[in-house]
């Protein structure tokens, strides 16, 4: 199974998702935002899926990607964006800088799971 890192600052939705994952066989890697999911890719460098929430304090979903997308040392990784957001033009900029998918809050736990097969499968 996969080592997926979820990012999110509420608390409770990183311990639903992470049952949810771990009772899929994945290991989970929580960051609290960007700034810190961050940080944990610059030191764990085995992540093969990211799931974001957009709204996030430090910094949020989408300058982490950009940040990304600059870092050279740190390998290109699947993102999920994660959020009640659902403003397209939200979709469209997600997009361009690189995310994947776009999973709506509230979470249903056999979408983000059917949603994680389909990108594994294809790396």
């Amino acid at each position: 199974m996969a080592k997926i890192q979820i990012i999110d600052d509420s608390s409770t939705l990183r311990e639903v998702l992470r049952d949810v994952l771990e009772g899929a066989g994945h290991t989970v890697i929580e960051s609290i935002d960007g700034l810190d999911a961050y940080e944990t890719l610059k030191r764990i460098t085995d992540i093969e899926l990211i799931i974001s929430d957009v709204n996030m304090p430090r910094m949020d979903g989408l300058g982490l990607i950009r940040r990304l997308s600059e870092d050279t040392s740190i390998p290109k990784i699947p993102i999920f964006m994660m959020t009640t957001e659902v403003s397209l033009d939200l979709k469209t900029k997600a997009k361009k800088v690189g995310v994947v998918g776009w999973i709506v809050k509230p979470l249903s736990s056999q979408k983000v799971l059917d949603a994680i097969e389909i990108i594994l499968a294809k790396k």
